[in-house]
């Protein structure tokens, strides 16, 4: 029996804000084996680009990985800087994007990596980061040259309310954007290259789960390397090491890297939404998920 040909996604809109400006992506020249990690942001996407780098470059030290994995899709950044960044480089190429599969040129000649996270925990997560921005970086990313949509504004009230405010559609990468996101991404797990990755798993088991990342990539890892890939992706080894990741970190965070990697944890919720709070959520992933990606966001557990 004939094998049925390969329905690679295609784009169908663009998406366009204060932060990301998804037609940087278009005429983007791939190269044969180039990494794509993809995420909505505060799902471990400096965690999975750290792994990458440490699989690529063997382990090495003080590596500035933000810069050598750059995020496309920033609008703050002029977009001839970091595709000259790119071309120059002879190392096996991983991009950064924070953009729906469906506002993604799709390559069939790269591989992709999801990363993906509970909705609680990214919008706590989300709320940290926010309040962290200094004031240089909110004045760079509202005034930037193209800017679309309206200007970004930091949460007015406590973590609890910007949760119900981003459960309700309001503020920066709600919920009312997170559901389809994550569904899109599900619905491509099919794909041969394809990873789909949960935080979860990551904090469960990171060298199990670098070891499946390394197998998707095809990057063989001699055995006595693996403690050294492993420690270097541990959170307390980037957290000592934050400010090495982007010299832009001290720009875009009051505290620099120190405040960049916050926690890592998980279920700092639990204590803060009501149970109404969390009903909600729950009912709202049920309404705007299939059934075995709402599980697969909840737990990690894919069937």
């Amino acid at each position: 029996m004939a094998t049925a040909p390969v329905v690679w996604p295609a784009k169908t809109r663009e998406v366009q804000s204060a932060f990301v400006d998804s037609t940087r992506w278009n005429g983007f020249a791939f190269r044969d084996g180039d990494i794509v990690i993809a995420t909505m942001g505060k799902s471990g996407t400096t965690w999975m680009q750290q792994i990458v780098g440490q699989l690529i470059f063997r382990g090495a030290e003080g590596m500035p990985v933000m810069e050598i994995s750059p995020w496309l899709d920033i609008g703050v950044v002029p977009i001839q800087q970091i595709l000259e960044r790119l071309e120059a480089q002879t190392h096996r190429r991983f991009i950064k994007t924070h953009l729906p599969l469906d506002a993604l040129v799709f390559s069939p000649k790269a591989k992709y990596i999801f990363v993906a996270r509970d909705g609680r925990d990214v919008a706590w997560s989300w709320y940290n980061h926010m309040m962290s921005f200094s004031d240089a970086f909110m004045e760079l990313a509202n005034n930037a040259p193209g800017r679309a949509g309206p200007r970004f504004e930091k949460p007015k009230g406590d973590v609890v309310q910007y949760f119900r405010e981003w459960l309700d559609g309001g503020g920066f990468l709600s919920a009312a954007e997170f559901w389809p996101h994550h569904q899109g991404w599900w619905d491509a797990r099919h794909l041969p290259n394809v990873l789909l990755v949960h935080f979860n798993d990551l904090k469960a088991d990171l060298s199990g789960q670098m070891r499946r990342i390394a197998a998707f990539l095809d990057i063989e890892i001699e055995e006595e390397l693996w403690p050294t890939l492993v420690a270097h992706c541990a959170f307390d080894y980037m957290k000592r090491n934050a400010n090495t990741l982007s010299p832009m970190l001290g720009v875009m965070f009051e505290g620099g890297g120190q405040n960049f990697v916050h926690k890592g944890t998980n279920g700092r919720w639990r204590d803060r939404l009501t149970q109404d709070d969390i009903a909600k959520y729950e009912r709202l992933a049920a309404e705007n998920l299939s059934p075995d990606c709402a599980r697969w966001l909840a737990t990690g557990e894919m069937a």
